[in-house]
Protein backbone atom coordinates (compact mmCIF):
# COMPACT_ATOMS: atom_id res chain seq x y z
CA UNK A 1 0.00 0.00 0.00
CA UNK A 2 2.81 2.45 0.80
CA UNK A 3 4.51 1.71 -2.49
CA UNK A 4 1.22 2.32 -4.31
CA UNK A 5 0.87 5.68 -2.60
CA UNK A 6 4.35 6.62 -3.81
CA UNK A 7 3.44 5.57 -7.35
CA UNK A 8 0.22 7.61 -7.14
CA UNK A 9 2.26 10.59 -5.98
CA UNK A 10 4.31 10.26 -9.19
CA UNK A 11 1.11 10.76 -11.21
CA UNK A 12 0.22 13.89 -9.21
CA UNK A 13 3.68 15.48 -9.19
CA UNK A 14 4.07 14.85 -12.95
CA UNK A 15 0.77 16.66 -13.53
CA UNK A 16 1.85 19.54 -11.32
CA UNK A 17 5.27 19.82 -12.94
CA UNK A 18 3.88 20.09 -16.46
CA UNK A 19 1.16 22.48 -15.29
CA UNK A 20 3.72 25.00 -14.02
CA UNK A 21 5.55 24.77 -17.35
CA UNK A 22 2.35 25.37 -19.34
CA UNK A 23 1.31 28.25 -17.08
CA UNK A 24 4.68 29.97 -17.48
CA UNK A 25 4.55 29.58 -21.26
CA UNK A 26 0.96 30.81 -21.53
CA UNK A 27 1.62 33.80 -19.27
CA UNK A 28 4.73 34.76 -21.20
CA UNK A 29 2.88 34.57 -24.51
CA UNK A 30 -0.03 36.62 -23.08
CA UNK A 31 2.21 39.33 -21.66
CA UNK A 32 5.15 39.33 -24.08
CA UNK A 33 3.65 37.97 -27.29
CA UNK A 34 5.41 35.62 -29.75
CA UNK A 35 3.96 32.32 -28.55
CA UNK A 36 6.49 30.11 -30.33
CA UNK A 37 9.52 31.90 -28.88
CA UNK A 38 8.11 32.00 -25.36
CA UNK A 39 7.09 28.34 -25.22
CA UNK A 40 10.30 27.18 -26.89
CA UNK A 41 12.58 29.09 -24.54
CA UNK A 42 10.58 28.17 -21.43
CA UNK A 43 10.43 24.48 -22.34
CA UNK A 44 14.17 24.49 -23.01
CA UNK A 45 14.96 26.24 -19.74
CA UNK A 46 12.60 23.95 -17.82
CA UNK A 47 14.02 20.72 -19.24
CA UNK A 48 17.58 21.88 -18.62
CA UNK A 49 16.65 22.74 -15.03
CA UNK A 50 15.10 19.29 -14.57
CA UNK A 51 18.39 17.79 -15.66
CA UNK A 52 20.18 19.90 -13.06
CA UNK A 53 17.69 18.76 -10.40
CA UNK A 54 18.12 15.13 -11.37
CA UNK A 55 21.89 15.54 -11.00
CA UNK A 56 21.59 17.27 -7.62
CA UNK A 57 19.45 14.42 -6.26
CA UNK A 58 22.55 12.22 -6.21
CA UNK A 59 23.91 14.23 -3.28
CA UNK A 60 20.92 13.31 -1.08
CA UNK A 61 21.73 10.37 1.20
CA UNK A 62 19.57 7.29 0.82
CA UNK A 63 18.25 7.53 4.37
CA UNK A 64 17.21 11.15 3.73
CA UNK A 65 15.57 10.56 0.34
CA UNK A 66 12.00 10.33 1.65
CA UNK A 67 12.26 13.42 3.87
CA UNK A 68 13.93 15.33 1.03
CA UNK A 69 11.12 14.33 -1.33
CA UNK A 70 8.55 15.75 1.08
CA UNK A 71 10.45 19.04 1.44
CA UNK A 72 10.83 19.27 -2.34
CA UNK A 73 7.06 18.86 -2.72
CA UNK A 74 6.43 21.67 -0.25
CA UNK A 75 8.90 23.94 -2.06
CA UNK A 76 7.41 23.15 -5.46
CA UNK A 77 3.94 23.76 -4.03
CA UNK A 78 4.70 27.21 -2.64
CA UNK A 79 6.96 28.44 -5.45
CA UNK A 80 5.02 26.94 -8.34
CA UNK A 81 1.66 27.72 -6.77
CA UNK A 82 2.45 31.41 -6.32
CA UNK A 83 4.38 31.75 -9.59
CA UNK A 84 1.53 33.05 -11.78
CA UNK A 85 0.34 35.58 -9.20
CA UNK A 86 3.91 36.78 -8.66
CA UNK A 87 4.52 37.14 -12.40
CA UNK A 88 1.35 39.19 -12.86
CA UNK A 89 2.43 41.47 -10.02
CA UNK A 90 5.99 41.84 -11.36
CA UNK A 91 4.72 42.67 -14.83
CA UNK A 92 2.40 45.31 -13.43
CA UNK A 93 4.98 46.79 -11.06
CA UNK A 94 7.91 47.02 -13.47
CA UNK A 95 8.16 45.29 -16.81
CA UNK A 96 11.97 45.45 -16.92
CA UNK A 97 12.74 42.53 -14.53
CA UNK A 98 9.82 40.43 -15.73
CA UNK A 99 11.86 38.16 -18.00
CA UNK A 100 14.49 37.70 -15.29
CA UNK A 101 11.90 36.69 -12.71
CA UNK A 102 10.10 34.50 -15.24
CA UNK A 103 13.14 32.43 -16.15
CA UNK A 104 14.37 32.33 -12.55
CA UNK A 105 11.04 30.83 -11.46
CA UNK A 106 11.03 28.39 -14.37
CA UNK A 107 14.57 27.30 -13.52
CA UNK A 108 13.94 26.89 -9.77
CA UNK A 109 10.71 24.96 -10.28
CA UNK A 110 12.40 22.85 -12.96
CA UNK A 111 15.27 21.95 -10.61
CA UNK A 112 12.85 20.89 -7.88
CA UNK A 113 10.66 18.90 -10.26
CA UNK A 114 13.78 17.24 -11.67
CA UNK A 115 14.59 15.91 -8.20
CA UNK A 116 11.18 14.31 -7.61
CA UNK A 117 11.31 11.17 -9.75
CA UNK A 118 14.90 10.17 -8.85
CA UNK A 119 14.05 10.52 -5.16
CA UNK A 120 10.87 8.43 -5.49
CA UNK A 121 12.75 5.73 -7.38
CA UNK A 122 15.46 5.63 -4.72
CA UNK A 123 12.84 5.28 -1.99
CA UNK A 124 11.17 2.44 -3.86
CA UNK A 125 14.49 0.77 -4.56
CA UNK A 126 15.37 1.03 -0.89
CA UNK A 127 12.11 -0.74 -0.12
CA UNK A 128 13.36 -3.74 -2.17
CA UNK A 129 11.14 -3.05 -5.17
CA UNK A 130 12.20 -4.93 -8.30
CA UNK A 131 14.12 -2.53 -10.54
CA UNK A 132 12.47 -3.46 -13.84
CA UNK A 133 8.92 -3.22 -12.49
CA UNK A 134 9.70 -0.08 -10.47
CA UNK A 135 11.09 1.86 -13.43
CA UNK A 136 8.21 0.77 -15.65
CA UNK A 137 5.53 1.81 -13.16
CA UNK A 138 7.13 5.10 -12.19
CA UNK A 139 7.65 6.24 -15.77
CA UNK A 140 4.19 5.03 -16.83
CA UNK A 141 2.48 7.14 -14.18
CA UNK A 142 4.86 10.04 -14.86
CA UNK A 143 3.88 10.19 -18.54
CA UNK A 144 0.22 9.51 -17.79
CA UNK A 145 0.10 12.49 -15.42
CA UNK A 146 1.66 14.69 -18.09
CA UNK A 147 -0.98 13.57 -20.60
CA UNK A 148 -3.89 14.31 -18.28
CA UNK A 149 -2.79 17.84 -17.42
CA UNK A 150 -1.86 18.64 -21.04
CA UNK A 151 -5.52 17.98 -21.95
CA UNK A 152 -7.12 19.57 -18.90
CA UNK A 153 -5.06 22.77 -19.00
CA UNK A 154 -6.31 24.27 -22.31
CA UNK A 155 -9.80 22.76 -22.21
CA UNK A 156 -10.84 23.22 -18.58
CA UNK A 157 -8.32 24.77 -16.20
CA UNK A 158 -7.09 27.88 -18.05
CA UNK A 159 -10.50 29.04 -19.32
CA UNK A 160 -12.40 28.29 -16.09
CA UNK A 161 -9.88 29.04 -13.36
CA UNK A 162 -7.38 31.35 -15.03
CA UNK A 163 -3.61 31.17 -14.66
CA UNK A 164 -3.28 32.25 -11.03
CA UNK A 165 -5.89 29.93 -9.57
CA UNK A 166 -4.72 27.02 -11.71
CA UNK A 167 -1.18 27.41 -10.39
CA UNK A 168 -2.44 27.66 -6.81
CA UNK A 169 -4.57 24.55 -7.25
CA UNK A 170 -1.55 22.53 -8.37
CA UNK A 171 0.47 24.02 -5.53
CA UNK A 172 -2.10 22.61 -3.11
CA UNK A 173 -1.80 19.22 -4.82
CA UNK A 174 1.97 19.25 -4.29
CA UNK A 175 1.49 20.19 -0.64
CA UNK A 176 -1.13 17.45 -0.31
CA UNK A 177 1.32 14.87 -1.66
CA UNK A 178 3.90 16.03 0.89
CA UNK A 179 1.49 15.80 3.82
CA UNK A 180 0.08 12.43 2.73
CA UNK A 181 3.57 11.00 2.35
CA UNK A 182 4.56 12.31 5.77
CA UNK A 183 1.48 10.73 7.33
CA UNK A 184 1.91 7.33 5.65
CA UNK A 185 5.63 7.11 6.35
CA UNK A 186 5.64 8.88 9.73
CA UNK A 187 7.55 6.05 11.41
CA UNK A 188 10.31 6.11 8.80
CA UNK A 189 10.94 9.86 8.84
CA UNK A 190 12.55 11.97 11.49
CA UNK A 191 11.02 15.28 12.44
CA UNK A 192 7.50 14.63 11.15
CA UNK A 193 6.14 17.32 13.48
CA UNK A 194 8.28 19.95 11.75
CA UNK A 195 7.25 18.65 8.34
CA UNK A 196 3.57 18.90 9.26
CA UNK A 197 4.08 22.43 10.55
CA UNK A 198 5.81 23.49 7.33
CA UNK A 199 3.09 21.77 5.33
CA UNK A 200 0.35 23.56 7.26
CA UNK A 201 2.04 26.92 6.65
CA UNK A 202 2.31 26.20 2.91
CA UNK A 203 -1.33 25.10 2.68
CA UNK A 204 -2.56 28.17 4.59
CA UNK A 205 -0.53 30.49 2.34
CA UNK A 206 -1.84 28.84 -0.82
CA UNK A 207 -5.45 28.84 0.35
CA UNK A 208 -5.13 32.49 1.35
CA UNK A 209 -3.66 33.36 -2.06
CA UNK A 210 -6.42 31.35 -3.73
CA UNK A 211 -9.07 33.31 -1.88
CA UNK A 212 -7.61 36.62 -3.07
CA UNK A 213 -6.21 35.52 -6.44
CA UNK A 214 -8.92 37.22 -8.49
CA UNK A 215 -8.37 40.51 -6.67
CA UNK A 216 -4.60 40.21 -7.03
CA UNK A 217 -4.81 39.49 -10.75
CA UNK A 218 -7.28 42.32 -11.22
CA UNK A 219 -4.98 44.71 -9.36
CA UNK A 220 -2.06 43.66 -11.54
CA UNK A 221 -4.01 44.14 -14.76
CA UNK A 222 -5.40 47.42 -13.46
CA UNK A 223 -1.81 48.62 -13.06
CA UNK A 224 -0.91 47.44 -16.57
CA UNK A 225 -3.86 48.99 -18.37
CA UNK A 226 -4.27 52.05 -16.17
CA UNK A 227 -8.02 52.44 -16.71
CA UNK A 228 -10.80 50.74 -14.77
CA UNK A 229 -11.27 47.11 -15.80
CA UNK A 230 -14.95 46.36 -16.43
CA UNK A 231 -14.52 42.84 -17.80
CA UNK A 232 -11.66 40.33 -17.77
CA UNK A 233 -11.87 36.77 -19.05
CA UNK A 234 -9.45 34.02 -20.01
CA UNK A 235 -10.67 31.79 -22.84
CA UNK A 236 -8.95 28.78 -24.43
CA UNK A 237 -7.71 31.18 -27.12
CA UNK A 238 -6.88 34.50 -25.48
CA UNK A 239 -7.11 36.88 -22.54
CA UNK A 240 -9.87 39.46 -23.01
CA UNK A 241 -9.84 42.67 -20.99
CA UNK A 242 -12.22 45.59 -21.39
CA UNK A 243 -11.41 48.90 -19.70
CA UNK A 244 -13.26 52.17 -19.23
CA UNK A 245 -12.06 55.73 -18.78
CA UNK A 246 -14.88 58.26 -18.76
CA UNK A 247 -16.83 57.51 -21.98
CA UNK A 248 -14.04 55.50 -23.58
CA UNK A 249 -14.30 51.69 -23.64
CA UNK A 250 -11.26 49.74 -24.85
CA UNK A 251 -10.83 46.10 -25.76
CA UNK A 252 -7.48 44.36 -25.24
CA UNK A 253 -6.68 40.85 -26.45
CA UNK A 254 -3.59 39.35 -24.84
CA UNK A 255 -2.59 42.85 -23.80
CA UNK A 256 -2.91 44.35 -27.31
CA UNK A 257 -5.39 47.16 -27.94
CA UNK A 258 -8.12 46.20 -30.42
CA UNK A 259 -10.29 49.29 -30.36
CA UNK A 260 -11.18 52.44 -28.48
CA UNK A 261 -14.76 53.65 -28.71
CA UNK A 262 -13.53 57.21 -29.16
CA UNK A 263 -12.01 56.55 -32.57
CA UNK A 264 -12.96 53.03 -33.68
CA UNK A 265 -15.30 54.59 -36.24
CA UNK A 266 -12.23 55.72 -38.21
CA UNK A 267 -10.81 52.21 -38.28
CA UNK A 268 -14.05 50.46 -39.21
CA UNK A 269 -15.30 53.00 -41.74
CA UNK A 270 -11.96 52.79 -43.55
CA UNK A 271 -12.03 48.98 -43.36
CA UNK A 272 -15.53 48.54 -44.83
CA UNK A 273 -16.75 51.39 -46.99
CA UNK A 274 -14.22 51.86 -49.83
CA UNK A 275 -14.92 48.28 -50.89
CA UNK A 276 -18.66 48.29 -50.22
CA UNK A 277 -19.30 51.62 -51.95
CA UNK A 278 -17.64 50.08 -55.01
CA UNK A 279 -20.00 47.08 -54.93
CA UNK A 280 -23.53 48.46 -55.51
CA UNK A 281 -26.05 45.75 -54.97
CA UNK A 282 -23.74 43.46 -52.99
CA UNK A 283 -25.82 40.75 -51.37
CA UNK A 284 -23.44 38.56 -49.36
CA UNK A 285 -20.31 39.39 -47.35
CA UNK A 286 -17.95 37.15 -45.39
CA UNK A 287 -16.12 38.57 -42.36
CA UNK A 288 -13.13 36.64 -40.98
CA UNK A 289 -12.37 37.79 -37.43
CA UNK A 290 -14.10 40.90 -36.16
CA UNK A 291 -15.84 39.11 -33.28
CA UNK A 292 -16.65 42.47 -31.67
CA UNK A 293 -19.27 43.06 -34.37
CA UNK A 294 -18.07 46.58 -35.24
CA UNK A 295 -17.19 45.74 -38.86
CA UNK A 296 -20.56 43.98 -39.18
CA UNK A 297 -22.27 47.12 -37.83
CA UNK A 298 -20.82 49.10 -40.74
CA UNK A 299 -21.83 46.44 -43.27
CA UNK A 300 -25.43 46.44 -42.08
CA UNK A 301 -25.77 50.07 -43.18
CA UNK A 302 -26.21 48.70 -46.72
CA UNK A 303 -29.87 47.74 -47.10
CA UNK A 304 -29.27 45.64 -50.21
CA UNK A 305 -27.06 43.30 -48.18
CA UNK A 306 -28.93 40.06 -47.48
CA UNK A 307 -26.37 37.87 -45.70
CA UNK A 308 -23.34 38.56 -43.53
CA UNK A 309 -21.38 35.52 -42.36
CA UNK A 310 -18.96 36.19 -39.53
CA UNK A 311 -16.33 33.55 -38.69
CA UNK A 312 -14.50 34.16 -35.42
CA UNK A 313 -12.47 31.57 -33.53
CA UNK A 314 -13.52 32.47 -29.98
CA UNK A 315 -17.14 31.83 -28.93
CA UNK A 316 -16.56 33.76 -25.71
CA UNK A 317 -15.80 36.85 -27.78
CA UNK A 318 -18.90 36.72 -29.95
CA UNK A 319 -21.08 35.78 -26.96
CA UNK A 320 -19.83 38.76 -24.95
CA UNK A 321 -20.45 41.20 -27.82
CA UNK A 322 -23.88 39.68 -28.42
CA UNK A 323 -25.16 39.83 -24.84
CA UNK A 324 -23.49 42.68 -22.92
CA UNK A 325 -25.81 45.70 -22.96
CA UNK A 326 -22.88 48.10 -22.93
CA UNK A 327 -21.13 46.38 -25.83
CA UNK A 328 -24.21 45.73 -27.96
CA UNK A 329 -24.90 49.46 -27.72
CA UNK A 330 -21.56 50.02 -29.44
CA UNK A 331 -22.04 47.48 -32.23
CA UNK A 332 -25.77 48.31 -32.47
CA UNK A 333 -26.76 44.67 -31.85
CA UNK A 334 -25.02 43.69 -35.08
CA UNK A 335 -24.28 40.09 -34.07
CA UNK A 336 -27.93 39.32 -33.30
CA UNK A 337 -29.26 40.92 -36.47
CA UNK A 338 -31.30 38.40 -38.53
CA UNK A 339 -29.11 39.07 -41.57
CA UNK A 340 -26.00 37.94 -39.66
CA UNK A 341 -24.85 34.36 -39.17
CA UNK A 342 -22.08 33.88 -36.58
CA UNK A 343 -19.80 30.85 -36.82
CA UNK A 344 -17.12 30.04 -34.26
CA UNK A 345 -14.32 28.25 -36.09
CA UNK A 346 -10.77 28.63 -37.34
CA UNK A 347 -11.03 30.86 -40.43
CA UNK A 348 -8.66 28.81 -42.58
CA UNK A 349 -10.18 25.45 -41.71
CA UNK A 350 -13.70 26.77 -42.18
CA UNK A 351 -12.91 28.15 -45.65
CA UNK A 352 -11.73 24.70 -46.73
CA UNK A 353 -15.18 23.25 -46.02
CA UNK A 354 -17.37 26.18 -47.12
CA UNK A 355 -18.83 26.05 -50.65
CA UNK A 356 -20.28 29.57 -50.92
CA UNK A 357 -19.14 32.59 -52.91
CA UNK A 358 -19.23 36.13 -51.52
CA UNK A 359 -19.42 39.57 -53.09
CA UNK A 360 -16.92 40.89 -50.52
CA UNK A 361 -14.63 39.29 -47.97
CA UNK A 362 -13.43 41.33 -44.99
CA UNK A 363 -10.38 39.95 -43.15
CA UNK A 364 -10.28 41.67 -39.77
CA UNK A 365 -7.94 39.33 -37.91
CA UNK A 366 -5.49 40.24 -35.12
CA UNK A 367 -2.01 41.33 -36.18
CA UNK A 368 0.37 38.54 -37.30
CA UNK A 369 2.30 38.51 -34.05
CA UNK A 370 2.79 34.73 -33.99
CA UNK A 371 2.90 31.81 -36.42
CA UNK A 372 -0.66 30.68 -35.65
CA UNK A 373 -1.92 34.06 -36.89
CA UNK A 374 0.76 34.39 -39.57
CA UNK A 375 -0.64 31.39 -41.47
CA UNK A 376 -3.89 33.34 -41.94
CA UNK A 377 -1.91 36.00 -43.84
CA UNK A 378 -0.09 33.51 -46.09
CA UNK A 379 -0.15 32.84 -49.84
CA UNK A 380 -2.14 29.58 -49.45
CA UNK A 381 -4.70 31.35 -47.25
CA UNK A 382 -5.24 34.14 -49.77
CA UNK A 383 -5.53 31.63 -52.62
CA UNK A 384 -8.21 29.90 -50.59
CA UNK A 385 -9.94 33.25 -50.06
CA UNK A 386 -9.81 33.86 -53.81
CA UNK A 387 -11.84 30.70 -54.46
CA UNK A 388 -14.70 32.13 -52.36
CA UNK A 389 -14.71 35.58 -53.93
CA UNK A 390 -17.26 36.50 -56.61
CA UNK A 391 -15.81 37.40 -60.00
CA UNK A 392 -16.09 41.16 -59.50
CA UNK A 393 -15.81 41.13 -55.70
CA UNK A 394 -13.29 42.72 -53.38
CA UNK A 395 -11.23 41.51 -50.45
CA UNK A 396 -10.07 43.94 -47.78
CA UNK A 397 -7.41 43.00 -45.21
CA UNK A 398 -6.43 44.90 -42.08
CA UNK A 399 -2.66 44.95 -42.41
CA UNK A 400 -1.02 46.60 -39.35
CA UNK A 401 0.74 49.98 -39.57
CA UNK A 402 2.55 51.09 -42.75
CA UNK A 403 4.40 53.68 -40.66
CA UNK A 404 5.47 51.69 -37.59
CA UNK A 405 5.65 48.29 -39.29
CA UNK A 406 6.35 49.02 -42.97
CA UNK A 407 7.96 45.68 -43.77
CA UNK A 408 5.00 43.80 -42.30
CA UNK A 409 2.46 45.99 -44.10
CA UNK A 410 4.05 45.73 -47.52
CA UNK A 411 4.61 42.00 -46.96
CA UNK A 412 0.81 41.62 -46.80
CA UNK A 413 0.58 43.51 -50.10
CA UNK A 414 3.26 41.28 -51.68
CA UNK A 415 1.53 38.15 -50.37
CA UNK A 416 -1.81 39.10 -51.90
CA UNK A 417 -0.11 39.80 -55.22
CA UNK A 418 1.70 36.45 -55.05
CA UNK A 419 -1.72 34.82 -54.54
CA UNK A 420 -2.96 36.35 -57.80
CA UNK A 421 -4.72 39.51 -56.60
CA UNK A 422 -4.53 43.05 -57.88
CA UNK A 423 -4.03 45.31 -54.86
CA UNK A 424 -4.77 48.87 -53.74
CA UNK A 425 -3.10 49.57 -50.37
CA UNK A 426 -4.32 52.44 -48.24
CA UNK A 427 -4.02 53.85 -44.72
CA UNK A 428 -5.81 56.04 -42.19
CA UNK A 429 -4.88 57.79 -38.97
CA UNK A 430 -6.57 56.22 -35.95
CA UNK A 431 -5.42 58.20 -32.87
CA UNK A 432 -5.37 55.13 -30.62
CA UNK A 433 -3.13 53.24 -33.08
CA UNK A 434 -1.45 55.92 -35.19
CA UNK A 435 -1.26 55.35 -38.94
CA UNK A 436 -3.02 52.09 -39.75
CA UNK A 437 -3.03 50.17 -42.98
CA UNK A 438 -5.37 48.11 -45.15
CA UNK A 439 -5.12 46.38 -48.48
CA UNK A 440 -8.01 46.27 -50.94
CA UNK A 441 -7.64 43.42 -53.41
CA UNK A 442 -9.51 41.84 -56.29
CA UNK A 443 -9.07 39.33 -59.06
CA UNK A 444 -9.75 42.08 -61.61
CA UNK A 445 -7.67 45.22 -62.03
CA UNK A 446 -10.50 47.75 -61.86
CA UNK A 447 -11.02 49.95 -58.83
CA UNK A 448 -11.95 53.61 -58.61
CA UNK A 449 -11.78 55.45 -55.33
CA UNK A 450 -15.28 56.45 -54.19
CA UNK A 451 -16.04 60.16 -54.53
CA UNK A 452 -19.08 59.89 -52.27
CA UNK A 453 -20.76 57.45 -49.89
CA UNK A 454 -24.39 56.44 -49.85
CA UNK A 455 -24.51 55.61 -46.14
CA UNK A 456 -23.98 57.94 -43.14
CA UNK A 457 -20.40 58.41 -41.94
CA UNK A 458 -18.64 60.04 -39.00
CA UNK A 459 -15.29 60.44 -40.74
CA UNK A 460 -15.05 59.19 -44.29
CA UNK A 461 -15.73 61.43 -47.29
CA UNK A 462 -14.28 62.03 -50.76
CA UNK A 463 -11.37 64.12 -49.48
CA UNK A 464 -10.30 61.73 -46.72
CA UNK A 465 -10.62 58.82 -49.16
CA UNK A 466 -8.16 60.44 -51.59
CA UNK A 467 -5.70 60.96 -48.76
CA UNK A 468 -6.01 57.33 -47.66
CA UNK A 469 -4.78 55.99 -50.98
CA UNK A 470 -1.77 58.33 -51.10
CA UNK A 471 1.44 57.22 -49.40
CA UNK A 472 3.99 59.91 -48.46
CA UNK A 473 7.72 59.35 -48.82
CA UNK A 474 8.18 57.94 -45.30
CA UNK A 475 5.68 55.15 -45.93
CA UNK A 476 6.79 53.90 -49.34
CA UNK A 477 7.27 50.19 -49.92
CA UNK A 478 10.57 48.55 -48.85
CA UNK A 479 11.86 45.39 -50.52
CA UNK A 480 10.04 42.45 -48.92
CA UNK A 481 9.15 38.86 -49.79
CA UNK A 482 5.68 37.28 -49.66
CA UNK A 483 4.56 35.39 -46.58
CA UNK A 484 4.76 31.68 -47.30
CA UNK A 485 4.02 28.92 -44.81
CA UNK A 486 7.50 27.46 -44.93
CA UNK A 487 9.20 30.63 -43.69
CA UNK A 488 6.45 32.87 -42.19
CA UNK A 489 8.39 35.97 -43.26
CA UNK A 490 5.52 38.23 -42.17
CA UNK A 491 5.83 37.23 -38.50
CA UNK A 492 9.56 38.04 -38.56
CA UNK A 493 8.93 41.39 -40.28
CA UNK A 494 6.23 42.20 -37.74
CA UNK A 495 8.46 41.41 -34.76
CA UNK A 496 11.44 43.35 -36.13
CA UNK A 497 9.38 46.41 -37.07
CA UNK A 498 7.59 46.73 -33.73
CA UNK A 499 10.75 45.94 -31.80
CA UNK A 500 12.33 49.03 -33.32
CA UNK A 501 9.33 51.09 -32.26
CA UNK A 502 9.22 50.05 -28.60
CA UNK A 503 12.99 49.75 -28.06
Amino acid sequence: MRDRILILSVFIVASCGLAYELIAGALASYLLGDTVLQFSSIIGCYLFAMGVGSHLSRYVKDEDALACFIDVELLVGIIGGLSATLLFAIFAWASAPFRTVLYALVFVVGVLVGMEIPLVMRVLYGRKAEMREMVSRVLTFDYLGALVVSLLFPLVLAPRLGMSRTALLFGLLNAGVALLTARVFDKEIKGTRGIRLRGAIVVIMLIGALAFSSQLTRWAEQSVFGDQIVHAETTPYQRMVITRWQDDLRLYLNGNLQFSTRDEHRYHEALIHPAMQSLPGARSVLVLGGGDGLAVRELLKYKTLEHVTLVDLDPAMTHLFSTSAELTAINEHALTNPRVHVINADAGQWLETDAHSYDAIVIDLPDPSNFALGKLYSVPMYRLVSKHLAEHGYVVVQSTSPYFAPHAFWCVVATLREAGFYTWPYHVNVPSFGEWGYVLASRHDSFTQPDHYDVPMHFLDASSTREMFHFPADMLAPDVEPNRLNNQALVHYFEQDWHRVIR
